[in-house]
């Protein structure tokens, strides 16, 4: 569980964002083989309340640094589309430096860039959408704001070495057989769809995946879609035919094991939603302590939002577990 403790909340703002990564968090890079200047890329899981922080190893490939819990995010499981729908964004974004934000309101935050290019030529409109600290959102993704600033600082070196942005992955799920099955009938399937074609590439290769837009939707690691019309059909695309097979050959092997959790659960778990989601550890906190604890916990100056709607779990963790487990590891 994340502490405020460590952080010094008496420093200005201009130097919170330039203290050093936790020795902690060093020692964890180099067991993995790390460079501590090295390439970043994140992962967030919406259902799952979780974020992922991975690095680029000295093979090349990334690997994952740590995972944090998310301790709130707003709206539902989709993408966001209108300003003040409340909903955080899903999609695939890039994090340049001029979108780190050490003067946030918060301890410190950056901006995802929503709408990214496909986004804003469907017109979907919002602005301001971060990654911050503290256990407040409204549109955004708060991880506290310790890991806030590990997760700034991590990138901040990752800059200095000269990556010019990093991706980040916003998922509204983990792309398993078993989520695929229990969202089956959501309207927004199409579009998660797209979204996994990006997610099953880079699981394939440990590289983040190129990205490009055409035909309304993602294009993934095509060498000729760079600067297309995101709105334009799409021309044949050029890509590396042995990662589009390999694409396809897990694919397929994910719809027949989702196939599987049907036919063992013909009544899957209903989704209702009150507003967006917290992780377990957070909402354990909650439901034993109330909100002025988990504030503490989190961040010195501001509030948990909408604690009892925090508190509610639409995704039945219980049911969900068991599906999850019927196909534990057929993603990997």
């Amino acid at each position: 569980m994340a502490s405020c403790a460590a952080l010094d909340y008496d420093l200005p703002q201009s130097e919170r964002s330039i203290q050093p990564i936790p020795s902690s968090l060093v020692k964890a890079m180099r067991d993995k083989n790390m460079e501590r200047t090295s390439p970043i890329m994140i992962r967030l899981f919406k259902q799952e309340s979780e974020l992922e922080l991975w690095k680029q190893d000295r093979t090349g490939r990334f690997a994952l640094l740590k995972t944090y819990p998310i301790c709130r995010w707003s709206g539902r499981l989709g993408p966001k589309t209108v300003e003040g729908d409340r909903q955080a964004p899903e999609g695939f974004y890039h994090v340049a430096y001029s979108q780190m934000n050490p003067d946030s309101r918060y301890y410190l935050s950056f901006n995802l860039g929503f709408p990214n290019r496909l986004e804003s030529a469907l017109g979907y409109t919002g602005g301001a959408l971060m990654i911050h600290g503290a256990c407040s959102s409204s549109g955004c993704y708060a991880v506290t704001d310790e890991a806030a600033f590990e997760i700034y600082a991590v990138a901040r070196e990752a800059f200095r070495s000269g990556q010019p942005a990093f991706q980040v992955q916003a998922l509204p799920f983990r792309m398993t057989p078993a989520n695929l099955a229990l969202h089956r009938d959501d309207p927004n399937m199409p579009f998660w769809r797209t979204l996994k074609d990006g997610s099953d590439a880079f699981d394939l290769t440990k590289v983040p995946p190129r990205v490009g837009y055409c035909g309304r939707r993602y294009v993934f690691n095509a060498a000729n879609v760079a600067d297309a019309d995101p709105l334009a059909d799409c021309p044949p695309i050029e890509t590396d035919p042995a990662l589009v097979a390999a694409v396809a050959a897990k694919q397929a092997k994910d719809a027949a094991d989702a196939a599987m959790v049907r036919a063992a659960y013909p009544v899957l778990p209903t989704m209702s939603y009150v507003d967006g989601g917290m992780h377990e550890s957070f909402r354990e906190v909650l439901r034993r302590s109330g909100p002025d604890r988990l504030a503490k916990m989190t961040s010195e100056r501001a509030p948990v939002s909408r604690p009892d709607a925090a508190l509610s779990d639409p995704y039945q963790a219980k049911s969900f577990s068991a599906l999850s487990a019927l196909t534990a590891g057929a993603s990997e």
